[in-house]
Order: structure tokens, then C-alpha cells, then sequence
């Protein structure tokens, strides 16, 4: 009589705490929509952590990597999310890995993600991120394939956004894959090269003449080549 009770008692008590939890999720669910109206991302965030808690999902572990990876707060992303690459990562949880790897500046991680939605659905844009980190890692030639994909695929109307000035600016794409294409040729030979990345980037700045990135990288190269003239002026005296 004893064991039977006390077998009443715990089944009893597993009742409670079952229907205690379906309240909880009810709660924060509930409470999760409520944030979502009035916009207040932070409430959005702790109700999502209270719902991964209580009620673990992929979709809701993905829409709380992204809430983090949109508020600019890439460690939290991939902490939630993680770093390793599966198969059945969803095309929000390869986009939350790609850009969050790319902002703590672990380029050589982002490209593989950044491969696999590229794979998913090729663009000039994503393209453009591809040339991008691989000119980072100095794989020139891996870049130089993205660079030829994007500068056959971009639209006129496709804009790339620059962020070097106190105040944002943007240029068309392909603009900026013809910076990329400079950059590149530099990267080859950084002495050779000289005037034939000044020829691309003169160009360019002839399309896009608000493009301050190229300004700032011409004005350096052209103290490059002075410098490597004066240093060949000192030789031949010799």
C-alpha cells in the first residue's frame, strides 16, 4: 500500500510539472509575439532563449542566431547557432554562420559557407563576398573566377555599399567587382603590376567618381610608385 502511493505521488507530480511546462511555452510564446509587435528586439531575444529552453527547435535556435547576427552580435550568433557545417543547415542558419564568421574576421571559415549558399542560389552579390574573402586569404585564383562570375552577371541597377567614410556611400556592383579586379592584379605582383592596377582603377573611378575606397587606394599606390622610382634613381647612381 505504501509503494503504491508513493508511485501516486511522483506520477502526480510528473502531471504537474508536464502541464506546468506546456504553461511556461504558452506564456512565452505568447509572450514572444508580444515583442515582436511592439518591436522590442531584447524581449525578442529572451523570450526566444526561454522557448529554446523549454521547447527546443532548429527554426527557433536559426531565428535567434539571426536576431543576434542582425543586432551586430556575431559572438552571441555563433554561439547559439554554432560553427560546424551540416548538412541540413538551413539557408538562415548558412547565412548567419557566413557573415558572422566573415564580422570576427575568420575569413577562411565564412568561405565555406558563403560556398554552399552560392551553390543554393548564385548571385553577383554573394559572388562579390566570395572575391572578396579570397583576395583576404590571398587566393587570387579563386577570387578572380568570382570576380569574372560577377562582373558577367551584375545588373546596372545592382549597388554595393562602403562604409570607410563617417558617412555610408554606395557605387554600382559592378564598379566595385572592377576594385576587386585591381586589387587582384596588384596582389600578383605588387611591383610589376603598379601601373596596370592604376589604369583599372582610374576607369573605375570614371564610372563611379564618389568611389573614395579607390581615391584612397590610388593616392597609396601612387606613393608606392614614386617610392620604388626614387629607390631605382638611388641604384642606378650607383
Amino acid at each position: 500500500m505504501k509503494r503504491v502511493v508513493i508511485l501516486l505521488i511522483l506520477l502526480c507530480g510528473f502531471g504537474i510539472s508536464a502541464q506546468s511546462n506546456d504553461e511556461l511555452v504558452r506564456h512565452f510564446e505568447a509572450y514572444y509575439k508580444q515583442m515582436q509587435k511592439q518591436g522590442d528586439v531584447q524581449g525578442i531575444i529572451n523570450g526566444l532563449t526561454h522557448l529554446n529552453v523549454l521547447a527546443p527547435s532548429l527554426e527557433r535556435v536559426d531565428t535567434l542566431a539571426y536576431v543576434y547576427m542582425l543586432e551586430g552580435q556575431y559572438v552571441q550568433a555563433l554561439n547559439t547557432i554554432g560553427i560546424d557545417r551540416k548538412m541540413d543547415d538551413s539557408d538562415v542558419a548558412l547565412e548567419v554562420k557566413a557573415k558572422s564568421l566573415k564580422a570576427v574576421k575568420q575569413p577562411a571559415r565564412a568561405i565555406e559557407f558563403y560556398e554552399e549558399i552560392f551553390k543554393r542560389n548564385p548571385s553577383a552579390h554573394l559572388a562579390f563576398e566570395l572575391a572578396e574573402l579570397n583576395l583576404q586569404t590571398q587566393n587570387l585564383t579563386e577570387a578572380d573566377k568570382h570576380i569574372a562570375y560577377g562582373l558577367a552577371n551584375v545588373k546596372d541597377d545592382m549597388r554595393k555599399a562602403f562604409y570607410e567614410t563617417q558617412q555610408p556611400y554606395e557605387v554600382s556592383l559592378k564598379s566595385a567587382f572592377m576594385y576587386l579586379k585591381a586589387l587582384s592584379l596588384y596582389n600578383k605582383d605588387r611591383k610589376a603590376n603598379i601601373d596596370g592596377t592604376l589604369d583599372i582603377l582610374d576607369a573605375t573611378l570614371k564610372e563611379s567618381p564618389n568611389f573614395n575606397l579607390i581615391q584612397l587606394t590610388k593616392n597609396e599606390l601612387l606613393r608606392q610608385k614614386q617610392m620604388l622610382q626614387s629607390q631605382q634613381a638611388e641604384e642606378d647612381k650607383k
